[in-house]
């Protein structure tokens, strides 16, 4: 018989909250979390904005100490994972600890430090690099992290596809539970993009958006005037278990997993197809094993990031697997809002589209002034918009045409 699984906590930090709810608040109320970049200055560079995490105390998470050793990346995943383990009060303990894992999906992992430590070994000689430069630059580290200080000795590692990262460790700890290695799993997301090196990779590829006197409006998704996606830090975490398991401990169900679709383009490192033809398979590989109709289908969180092909492609794709339900279907980019998370975006992304099941209420798409005539769907413009919604679709699609698709059913 196969496992069903269900979401049973979720947790949060993004540029809009540090936590689920100041999120969602400011999702619904059509908040943009992006503005001038403080974490460096910014001058050299093209793009002088991006979505910074404000007010964050990793205390408040982590030990002091042992938070000196770990990445930003990883400071983020681990936070949205306590929060989602108190939500969830799932107790890791000795007997359960074998049977319990953690993925955790990252597109840059420790770029920050990394880059740090590369002005250390140019300014003072390599003798002098940090002696915990690997444990915390490496992408794995937030998993293995995770597992350290939560105790998780189930299956461990790092889902790294760029910015389908985070929807990868949905539907791999998915797998995991339903064919029986694991009852429970944390699936995890963590990214912190902003220094230099990570603003200047991008926008050495023309890829971000470079409205620097109007930061707030530059992320606008399926817009004609869109000119490239804002980089965002931010990480956040679901707990998944098999069913049976959360009911005997009478865990809250916040919604069931049901469906999972990865695929790949086969055809360019940064660009989709314009048919959206990978990502249209993924989606359709997602709907097949969830069993149902698209027609079913209730609400659609976009990839969509804010770039010229990437939006048309997705829009293709959408309109190839739902036909005529398509112009029927609301999609909305909460990207508009927090800014592209990367890897983590997944997970965050999925934590948004099961809130907007549980509270009736789907995110708008802001800074949707002016439609592309390609992009004819309906997104959602710039208002949240109340709706009963039972099954709905989060989509991630990452650089290197790494395409995953997660279906959600909303729980009771």
């Amino acid at each position: 018989m196969t496992r069903r699984v269900v979401v049973t906590g979720m947790g949060a930090v993004t540029t809009l909250g540090l936590d689920v709810e100041s999120t969602w608040r400011g999702l619904v109320e059509g908040r943009s979390g992006v503005g001038p970049i403080t974490r460096f200055d910014p001058g050299e560079l093209d793009t002088t904005f991006a979505g910074e995490v404000k007010g964050f105390e990793v205390e408040r998470f982590l030990d002091r100490k042992e938070a000196r050793r770990m990445d930003r990346f990883t400071h983020f995943a681990l936070a949205g994972a306590r929060q989602a383990l108190e939500q969830s009060g799932l107790e890791i303990s000795p007997e359960r600890a074998p049977r319990i894992g953690a993925i955790v999906g990252t597109g840059l992992g420790g770029i920050e430090t990394l880059s740090q430590q590369f002005e250390v070994m140019h300014e003072r000689g390599v003798g002098r690099l940090s002696p915990f430069l690997s444990t915390m630059m490496l992408a794995n580290m937030a998993a293995g992290q995770m597992g350290i200080v939560f105790g998780c000795q189930g299956p461990s590692y790092g889902s790294i596809s760029a910015c389908a990262s985070g929807a990868h460790a949905i539907g791999e700890s998915f797998e995991i539970i339903r064919r029986g290695a694991a009852d429970a799993m944390l699936a995890g997301g963590g990214e912190a993009p902003i220094c230099p090196i990570g603003l200047g990779n991008f926008a050495a590829m023309r890829a971000l958006s470079t409205r620097n006197d109007c930061p707030e409006r530059a992320s606008r998704p399926f817009d004609a005037g869109r000119d490239g996606f804002v980089i965002a830090e931010g990480g956040g975490c679901l707990v998944l278990e098999e069913r049976d398991h959360a009911r005997a401990r009478g865990a809250p169900i916040l919604a069931e997993v049901i469906g999972y679709g990865a695929t790949a383009d086969a055809h360019h490192v940064s660009s989709p197809p314009e048919s959206g033809e990978g990502a249209a398979r993924a989606l359709r590989l997602a709907i097949e094993q969830a069993g149902v109709a698209p027609d079913e289908v209730g609400y659609l969180n976009a990839h969509a990031t804010s770039t010229g092909l990437g939006d048309i492609a997705e829009t293709n794709a959408i309109k190839s697997v739902f036909g005529q339900h398509a112009p029927r279907l609301p999609i909305s980019s909460t990207k508009s809002m927090t800014g592209h998370l990367l890897g983590a975006a997944g997970i965050v992304e999925s934590v948004v589209t099961i809130l907007a099941m549980q509270r009736g209420c789907l995110p708008p798409t802001i800074n949707l002034e002016r439609p592309d005539p390609a992009c004819d769907l309906d997104y959602v413009p710039n208002r949240a918009r109340p709706a009963a919604v039972e099954v709905a679709v989060n989509n991630s699609f990452g650089f290197g045409g790494q395409n995953a698709c997660v279906v959600l059913r909303r729980g009771g």
